[in-house]
This record gives C-alpha cells, structure tokens and sequence, in this order.
C-alpha cells in the first residue's frame, strides 16, 4: 500500500540554500588555497596562521556542503488525509479537513516586487514569474508566530489563514492533494483496489 504521493522539492528553499552553499564552498577553498601559500613559506609556517586558515576553511566548506544537503529536506508530499510539509527546521502536516480550496497566483501578484527592499526584491526576482499553489485553510496547522519563526516569508500573502506553496510541478500537486481529497484516483485507494479485486475474482481459472 502506498504511502503518500510525490515529493515535491520547496523552490523558496531550494533559491535561498543555492544562493549560499556555492559561495561557502568557494571561500573554504580559496582559505585553504591560502593556507598552502603560508605552509610553502618556511618563514611564515612558524608563525602558525596557515592552521587558523586551513580551519576556517574547512568550516566554510563544511558549512556550503551543509547547505547543499538541506536543499534535499525541504518538500511536500501529498497523503491520504494530510499534505506533509518538510522545510530544514520545521515539519508539520497539514489535515485536508482544513483546507477550504486551493487557487494558484504568480508570485509576483502574491509579492509585489515594489514593497520590498532592495536586496529582498534582487533575491526574489527569479521567483516572482513563478506559479504558486495557494492553500486557503480554515485554521493555521500551527501557531502563526511558530510557522513565521521557521518559514520563508515568501510563504505568506497576508494575515489570514494559508500557505503558499512553490513547487515546480503546481499541477501535479494540485491534481494529487484533490484525488487525495475525494478519495478517487489515489495510489493505494481502497475503494479502487476492491472495485480491482472485484473483476479479478470473476476471471476464469487459467
């Protein structure tokens, strides 16, 4: 029996992580780069500043790979009677009994470039053509100040109860959280797999 339905990988998460983990990793190996320079200098080793470099970079690195790592965490993922959502800090699911409906908006008509400042509105400028699922709820799953503490802004339009979703595949996850739903076309359904072993019981012996 299955267990839920794709996965699909947060492109909020994945944006801000890419925008880090590169030049992390460049800085490791440019320190270390570095190092080797001090440690090559007979007259510079003793003074031991290629291990405080060596170190730091390898902390820089260490930190890009992390980075990289927690693009790999942050998804959605459709269950029977939930949507689970997994970000690097924060998990939670979200019951279907309290979604309303969902609609989809560009970002840029969720997030209108000219309220934000300058390095916000540079950052999210490859986002904002992007098509969104937005989940109107009932309720929020969490407290308001938990899921502001741990999420993205680019998760919120207002103040009322919702979730923004990015993903690449927008229709893919909508058509999955509505089978989900209703209960119909699901992986796993029950009523489905008795409706199939209904007309397999009736096939003749081979």
């Amino acid at each position: 029996m299955a267990r839920g339905g794709r996965k699909y990988p947060l492109i909020v998460y994945r944006h801000l992580l890419n925008r880090w983990w590169t030049p992390m990793f460049a800085i490791g190996l440019v320190l270390f780069w570095l190092a080797s320079q001090d440690y090559a200098d007979p007259s510079i080793r003793l003074l031991g500043r290629w291990r405080f470099l060596a170190g730091t970079g390898i902390l820089a690195i260490l930190t890009g790979l992390f980075f990289l790592l927690l693009r790999q965490v942050a998804y959605v993922q459709p269950h029977r009677s939930y949507l689970k959502v997994v970000t690097p800090f924060l998990r939670f699911n979200i019951s279907y009994k309290r979604l309303i409906k969902t609609t989809t908006a560009e970002m840029h008509q969720l997030f209108p470039p000219r309220s934000m400042s300058g390095w916000v509105r540079e950052m999210f400028e490859p986002l904002a053509s992007q098509t969104a699922l937005v989940l109107e709820l009932k309720s929020d799953p969490l407290p308001r100040w938990v899921l502001r503490l741990f999420l993205s802004r680019f998760f919120f339009k207002d103040k009322t109860p919702h979730l923004v979703i990015l993903v690449r595949d927008w229709l893919g996850l909508s058509t999955e959280i509505d089978s989900f739903r209703t209960g119909s076309g699901t992986p796993g359904n029950p009523a489905r797999e008795r409706r199939n072993d209904s007309i397999l019981s009736r096939l003749p012996p081979k």
